[in-house]
């Protein structure tokens, strides 16, 4: 008999399943395509914030995520002894012209209070790494993160079985229940209430043989450029409402690929190592989707990561371990399962 039954082995079903098994609880995870066998399986890796000003909830709860992301993936990394890719490199992207420029200059300025001093959003000359800029200006963040998501899934599956977790394909609701069951359960939830709740997104991406491992990643023109740790670099990705085939790539990377190579020119004729599709879940506010289930006792979800999933996953294990196991609710508004219903 476990305590808590998770369902989904993607980057919230794991985070959530890593934080209740550190505090004690025996956890089951279930998942019948594996660990990262959907989203989370994916290329990208882009760990970014969103821009800083306007401060709110979901904005906040996303940095606290972040400035927690390298001491939460060593300590995953310490405990089940797998890499998960992880590191603080930064990102850089070009500034179009002198609007855009007092723009960066101004969040500089706001950075420095909401980013508390300890990460900077800086305007910088361009150099020999970065996106080509109408300004000869970049953006440079510090705050930024990346990983490659399909080791980062694994690490945490292995800290997960090293504090006596399981992961299995196939078991029974035990304990508490968190359905963290990405697109496919926002269908589910969607089709029983006769209403929308939230929607697969499908992405597609491309992962090129260019080592770039120490630079930071480029933001331009829409496209994430994402070096990794083994020498990899990531392109993505589409964002497709509409789709016969969730798996299937064509043209529309073809095109994504080319914006990558318009503003990073060193990155034409590197070799296509692979290719990449799948559909990521949008809950129907944007935002993650966590808590109680209303209507069914002892069950929780744990939905919507969408573009942000494992730059937010350190919090929503946390928040999630905390209402689970303790009853204590620190879900920041607008994340609330019922903001969805």
């Amino acid at each position: 008999m476990v305590d808590v039954t998770v369902r989904g082995a993607g980057a919230f079903g794991l985070s959530v399943a890593y934080a209740c098994v550190m505090r004690g609880a025996r956890v089951r995870v279930v998942d019948p395509n594996g660990v990262g066998g959907g989203a989370s399986g994916g290329l990208v890796g882009a760990l970014a914030p969103h821009v800083p000003e306007n401060w709110n909830p979901k904005k906040a709860f996303q940095f606290a995520a972040l400035d927690r992301g390298e001491a939460f993936w060593r300590e995953v990394e310490e405990i089940g002894g797998l890499p998960s890719s992880y590191a603080r490199t930064g990102r850089l992207q070009p500034i179009a012209d002198d609007h855009a420029l007092a723009l960066a200059l101004a969040r500089a300025e706001t950075a420095k209070e909401l980013w508390q001093d300890r990460y900077a959003w800086e305007v910088v000359e361009a150099g020999d790494w970065g996106p080509v800029t109408p300004t000869g200006k970049l953006i440079h963040d510090r705050l930024t993160g990346r990983m490659f998501p399909r080791k980062a899934v694994t690490a945490l599956a292995a800290a997960i079985r090293a504090r006596g977790g399981e992961i299995v394909g196939e078991g029974p609701d035990e304990g508490a229940v968190v359905w963290a069951t990405g697109a496919a359960g926002l269908v589910e939830m969607s089709t029983a209430r006769g209403r929308l709740v939230g929607a697969p997104i499908k992405g597609q991406s491309a992962l090129l043989d260019f080592d770039a491992r120490d630079l930071p990643q480029v933001f331009a023109d829409t496209v994430h450029i994402v070096p990794h740790a083994d020498g990899t670099t990531a392109i993505g990705s589409t964002t497709e409402r509409e789709f016969d085939d969730p798996t299937s790539c064509d043209d529309q990377l073809d095109r994504v690929l080319e914006r990558a190579y318009a503003a990073m020119p060193v990155l034409r004729g590197a070799k296509v190592l692979e290719r990449w599709a799948g559909l990521r879940p949008r809950a129907r506010t944007r935002a993650p989707m966590l808590g109680a289930w209303p209507g069914k006792p002892g069950q929780f979800i744990a939905n919507g990561g969408f573009k942000i999933g494992f730059g937010v996953a350190p919090e929503v294990g946390r928040v999630m371990a905390d209402l689970v196991l303790d009853g204590v609710d620190d879900i920041p508004d607008g994340f609330r399962v019922e903001d969805n219903l």
